[in-house]
């Protein structure tokens, strides 16, 4: 069973050891400092989960306390913009992420230096963005695929491989490289700006920050085995860091591509900088200290053990989406069996799929899919919903939890029926609807217009927040509605593979 809302990390004590770790590292460095940070800076729900008692804002808090000592570079791929590249948990696109993360660092009061966007080769929609921003005051830097990539290093490193881009300009001793995920040109554009650095005569250095894999926890830890979980759609793969290995005969991981990778950044590190690189292998190159804020391990290796399970579920949902393909989702059934992980050691798996066979039952003869919903309180509490011709099982679900908090029974009825009928006659007779039931983003609007004048829906108004953070699983792929809902509640959502309509149109939405 999980362990429920218990604290398994140290934030304070992270933060004091990563920032005494970053700070050792700029003064390696003549005081010049490129860190490429992986991973998400801010909303960091995944570490949240896996880790319990992150804080999923702590590497900002991080960048806060140096914000002093800090420049920042947003980095992001012409291509995700031209391809519409979406973020999963703010189902925003990588262009507007990187809008969000401006305005997300000046509520922290810190700047975004640049923009950087990267692999650009003059696609509209990159040059749109391009324009947007430059309006809107922020500078922007175009920067190119890298000649001669990734084989000829003299070419690599010349002045028309990375010295064909523009230089940024930066004050401070450490410079923050990001970017919305992975292949956002963060390495490229911190070696580029490395080899103008030298040109200038300035001894700058690089090094990584990424909280996963967790280098100095062993390679079958399911904290690391959720790490490759999570980036099943790349094929990444926690090993043994070979290279660490041989130059300190010391066991400590990294992931398959940096390991992959490790000989050519040696190389184009010591072809920039004139002389042998101070990194004999890429766990050298870390700067993470997580490990350090570890403080019940047990915990720890139970939540990874439920994300594992939840990453297979979004996996299963992406193949039968047609976002990934067959290969991915075997490397995902292999990692649940490679942990002895079944689908329903998650608690509300069970639950959803009974209210859904439940609702059947109830509706014997009637055309239509069946669906159910459940929930797991904070208490350990599990609640459930299922669908209806008033509304779906997601909107029942969250209905019959916040009544509980409520200490409501759960028959009572929040919503009048006139609004109800208003809606659905809007829906089905004005709009040509063809769904008139209430998806959560409706119920949750009407909700807030029932609290004026009905008490009791207030007081399941005031409860709504304490669902934050709860774990949800749906019998069926949730509808835009409903996952915009749910997403705004911030609950931990997973769902069976399948559709909740038959209609190709509207379970393709």
């Amino acid at each position: 069973m999980e362990i429920k809302d218990q604290i398994g990390f140290d934030n304070e004590k992270y933060l004091q050891e990563q920032t005494a770790s970053i700070l050792e590292r700029v003064n390696r460095f003549n005081h010049k400092l490129y860190i490429e940070f992986g991973g998400k800076i801010l909303y960091d729900y995944h570490a949240a989960r896996v880790l319990p008692g992150f804080d999923p804002n702590v590497k900002m808090r991080l960048l806060q306390m140096l914000k002093d000592k800090i420049d920042v570079i947003l980095c992001i791929n012409a291509g995700d913009i031209e391809r519409k590249k979406i973020r999963a948990d703010f189902g925003i696109a990588y262009d507007s992420d990187a809008l969000k993360s401006i305005d997300d660092f000046r509520e922290w009061g810190i700047e975004i230096s640049a923009v950087v966007i990267t692999r650009y080769q003059n696609q509209a929609p990159a040059r749109t963005f391009k324009n947007k921003l430059e309006r809107r005051g922020v500078k922007v830097y175009l920067h190119y695929p890298t000649k001669g990539y990734p084989t000829d290093i003299d070419l690599i490193v010349s002045d028309q491989g990375y010295g064909s881009n523009e230089y940024i300009a930066t004050s401070n001793p450490i410079v923050v490289v990001t970017g919305p995920g992975p292949g956002s040109g963060k390495l490229a554009t911190c070696l580029g700006n490395l080899y103008h650095e030298y040109r200038r005569g300035v001894k700058a250095g690089y090094a990584k920050f990424e909280t996963f894999p967790i280098w100095d926890l062993p390679i079958e830890h399911k904290v690391n085995i959720a790490y490759e979980a999570a980036t099943v759609d790349l094929d990444d793969r926690v090993m043994i860091d070979e290279h660490h290995l041989k130059a300190y005969n010391k066991e400590v991981v990294n992931y398959n591509r940096d390991i992959e990778a490790f000989h050519l950044l040696k190389r184009i590190i010591e072809k920039i900088t004139g002389g042998e690189s101070m990194y004999q292998s890429p766990t050298d190159m870390g700067v993470n200290r997580a490990s350090s804020g570890i403080i019940n391990d047990k915990i720890i290796s139970e939540a990874s053990h439920q994300e594992i399970i939840r990453r297979y579920f979004r996996c299963a949902v992406e193949y039968v989406m047609g976002i990934v393909d067959k290969d991915t989702l075997n490397r995902a059934v292999k990692i649940m069996k490679k942990v002895g992980a079944s689908e329903e050691d998650r608690r509300v798996v069970k639950p959803a799929r009974e209210a859904a066979k439940e609702a059947e039952r109830k509706g014997k003869g009637n055309a239509g899919i069946f669906c159910g919903a459940a929930i797991e309180l904070h208490d350990g509490t599990i609640v459930t919903g299922k669908n209806s011709p008033l509304m779906h099982a997601s909107s029942s679900l969250i209905l019959n939890a916040a009544k509980r908090l409520a200490g409501l029974p759960d028959n009572l009825y929040l919503l009048p029926k006139n609004i109800i009928d208003s809606v659905s006659y809007l829906k089905k007779n004005i709009l040509d609807g063809k769904m008139v039931s209430l998806d959560v983003d409706e119920t949750l609007i009407l909700l807030g217009v029932s609290a004026h004048s009905n008490p009791a829906a207030q007081m399941v108004l005031e409860n709504l927040k304490f669902l934050r953070d709860c774990e949800v699983h749906l019998t069926h792929i949730p509808t835009p509605g409903d996952e915009a809902g749910l997403r705004k509640l911030k609950v931990n959502v997973t769902c069976d593979p399948e559709y909740s309509s038959k209609s190709l149109f509207i379970s393709g939405q």
